[in-house]
């Protein structure tokens, strides 16, 4: 969501590189291309002007230092500022527990948010939870949510009959939700916004009485972002956003502006369609993101919470390491989301980004490469040796592929191998996280 206005922030700063001295001249001249870049990205007015005049107070008069650059100075500036924005880092409570209640309007992905949420809270906390449908408007709404429940072992309320309406079907779930760790309350939304459903809202939520209202926002409504927080706080005093689709092709500006205007925090986001697909909002993190700094923290908790360090124990490293040793390599890295998870975490991707889609790197390689392996016989995958032509093109055709893919691989392969080969370490990643976890 933040790649374009992360691509001309970090032009921007990219061309002081070469500068000796920060100036009143060059500060007035980045702010400027700031302020542009923010206002393009659709980050409101009265954000941009308020960030503006706080980054130009904070370098005026500023010196640079003889262990610094101009360009380091400013970026440790806007980082501030963007931290600001988004709001300042919130300690997780770990002993989750009580009642979610999720409001918005259609088409934001309530139901699937709730599901991820469930799920998240479920696997990353170790608490029970409880899914409750109240949405008996929408085709097949209930359905979606008892199918994603059932899918990821989560329990779902059922105890009700067509007739019932949300109040009472939420009435009747409060009966058991002292039964369960967490209960999360999936309401119906509207297109747009009217007295009907505002009613209906704060009528459940007299029932519900929730220890949490949170409101899913779709990233790319835009402006419309700001104005549904504004409304729906005003009458259920949100505790937090979670904002959808992150991954998609908005600008991101209306969801920096959320969080300074509204003063409403975000305490989730949601980047793509998997149940894993939910991280916790950390603004510091995101701020390290969108200034192309990349963020390694994230993806060493997305490692840990995948168990990737005990199952790269169960590979065999060095010499003895093969092509299902291979396979299991990229099994670990599709569920820290892909290849695109992966490097979206890693600094100065955004540098390189035309480079990668040039190469047609993407996540469907994956899956391809697992493919070939997968249609290779045992002996094959423990000795890549004997794959001469003929065992070539009969994996191909195999797997529905072209022989030079599985060149591809195997090319690919003996170079993992060989960096494989130096790596004696099978507890890397856990000394990565012990080393950023300090």
């Amino acid at each position: 969501m933040f790649a374009n206005l992360s691509q001309k922030l970090s032009k921007i700063i990219g061309n002081l590189r070469n500068r000796g001295i920060l100036t009143e001249e060059i500060i007035d001249t980045t702010i400027r291309e700031i302020r542009v870049s923010l206002l393009e990205a659709d980050v409101a007015l009265s954000v941009v002007k308020a960030f503006s005049q706080n980054l130009k107070e904070k370098l005026q008069g500023k010196s640079v230092i003889n262990t610094t650059t101009p360009e380091q100075t400013i970026i440790k500036f806007v980082y501030d500022e963007l931290v600001n924005i988004l709001g300042e880092t919130e300690e997780t409570n770990q002993n989750i527990s009580g009642k979610i209640l999720i409001l918005g309007l259609q088409g934001t992905g309530k139901t699937t948010t709730s599901a991820k949420l469930a799920n998240l809270i479920k696997s990353k906390y170790k608490k029970k939870v409880l899914l409750v449908s109240l949405d008996t408007y929408r085709p097949a709404a209930i359905d979606q949510l008892k199918i994603l429940a059932k899918n990821n072992d989560i329990d779902f309320f059922e105890n009700f009959n067509s007739t019932d309406t949300p109040l009472s079907i939420a009435q009747k779930a409060l009966e058991i939700c002292e039964r369960y760790d967490m209960t999360i309350f999936d309401t119906a939304g509207r297109l747009y916004l009217d007295d009907v459903m505002m009613k209906e809202l704060s009528d459940l939520k007299n029932i519900v009485n929730p220890n949490d209202s949170y409101l899913v926002i779709d990233s790319m409504m835009g402006q419309d972002a700001v104005n549904t927080v504004k409304a729906f706080n005003e009458t259920f005093h949100l505790t937090g956003l979670i904002l959808t689709r992150i991954d998609g092709d908005a600008k991101g500006g209306a969801a920096l502006s959320a969080k300074y205007i509204t003063n409403c925090s975000i305490k989730y986001i949601c980047s793509g369609e998997k149940i894993s697909d939910i991280e916790i909002f950390h603004p510091d993190r995101i701020a390290s993101r969108i200034l192309d700094r990349g963020d390694v923290l994230t993806l060493v908790e997305k490692a840990m919470d995948s168990n990737i360090n005990d199952e790269i124990k169960d590979i065999h490293i060095g010499k003895d390491f093969d092509l299902n040793g291979m396979e299991k390599y990229l099994k670990q890295l599709e569920k820290i989301g892909g290849i695109s998870g992966f490097l979206k975490f890693i600094p100065g991707m955004g540098k390189i980004k035309d480079q990668l889609k040039e190469a047609n790197i993407s996540d469907k390689t994956i899956a391809r490469q697992i493919a070939i392996i997968r249609s290779m016989t045992i002996e094959e995958r423990k000795n890549p040796k004997i794959l001469n032509a003929s065992r070539r093109r009969r994996i191909a055709a195999g797997c529905a592929q072209e022989v030079s893919e599985v060149n591809r691989l195997i090319k690919q392969f003996e170079q993992v191998k060989t960096i494989m080969t130096k790596f004696q370490n099978p507890g890397m990643m856990q000394s990565m996280v012990n080393r950023f976890m300090k």
